[in-house]
């Protein structure tokens, strides 16, 4: 599919399609709401989603601003293969090509992806065990969760086909020694699965001050019919309810998000 390319000087809401512009939207909402949350890694990490309407087009923040600075026009547009679409856009690279780029093109199941380094995530990705199921908010993780082991920092192109691998069938990821991956069909979707993630991660952190010997671990059953219970609550647990919150939350605090 052919894709015009967007011009930098004139208004970015009159380049595109109103779903385009939703999306925009909704991605410079859940940078500004992550950063004011938990994530503030200077400029590194990325949240990216499909282009509505476009096949192989996808939007993700320019590499060398924060996340609280993006807005719904400053969103850079690539094609899968690192191609920039707005013009003057330099050609995606590092986790921005391997990771977004390339999950969304293979990864024809899913349509956003979120990438992010916090305290908490990073600390468990870097904990022999994992995710344990001490708080509620990992129960909707268990058996749920893939993991990918560290080789390197993600700059090459060979890197990408043993994260496609280790993670194929799953939407939420540790990254050992490293962060989180959480992939959705919508952008509500990763958000809240994101949210929920870290606060698992959050309160295995806080539960392991005791020492591990000293945790309470719920039984196997109990443990999967929580997770079964969130699967069949359906939209209801990954932003329907939550999203528009959301967007309340990020018109009050910095309502620039949307220009």
């Amino acid at each position: 599919m052919a894709v015009a390319a967007i011009e930098k000087d004139v208004s970015i809401r009159d380049q595109v399609s109103a779903e385009e512009w939703k999306t925009r939207v909704d991605l410079a909402c859940a940078y500004r709401l992550i950063a004011h949350y938990y994530v503030s890694d200077l400029t590194y990490n990325h949240l990216s989603a499909r282009v509505p309407g476009e096949d192989g087009t996808i939007l993700i923040k320019p590499y060398d601003i924060m996340f609280e600075e993006v807005t719904a026009s400053n969103l850079l547009k690539y094609d899968c293969d690192g191609n920039p679409i707005t013009a003057g856009a330099p050609k995606l690279k590092g986790g921005g090509l391997i990771i977004h780029a390339g999950l969304l093109k293979e990864r024809t199941d899913i349509n956003v992806v979120f990438h992010t380094h916090t305290e908490a995530n990073m600390g468990v990705s870097s904990q022999k065990w994992g995710l344990l199921t001490v708080n509620q908010h990992a129960m909707r993780f268990h058996n749920r969760i893939a993991y990918h082991e560290f080789k390197g920092f993600e700059f090459n192109l060979f890197m990408r086909a043993p994260l496609l691998r280790d993670i194929e069938g799953y939407k939420v990821a540790l990254l050992r020694n490293h962060g989180s991956l959480v992939l959705g069909d919508t952008i509500p979707e990763a958000f809240v699965m994101h949210h929920f993630l870290e606060f698992a991660c959050r309160g295995q952190i806080a539960a392991l001050s005791a020492g591990y010997e000293n945790l309470n671990f719920p039984d196997e059953e109990a443990c999967e019919f929580a997770a079964n219970q969130v699967a069949k609550e359906g939209e209801g647990l990954v932003g329907g309810k939550d999203w528009p919150a959301c967007l309340r939350m990020a018109e009050r605090l910095f309502p620039e998000f949307r220009e």
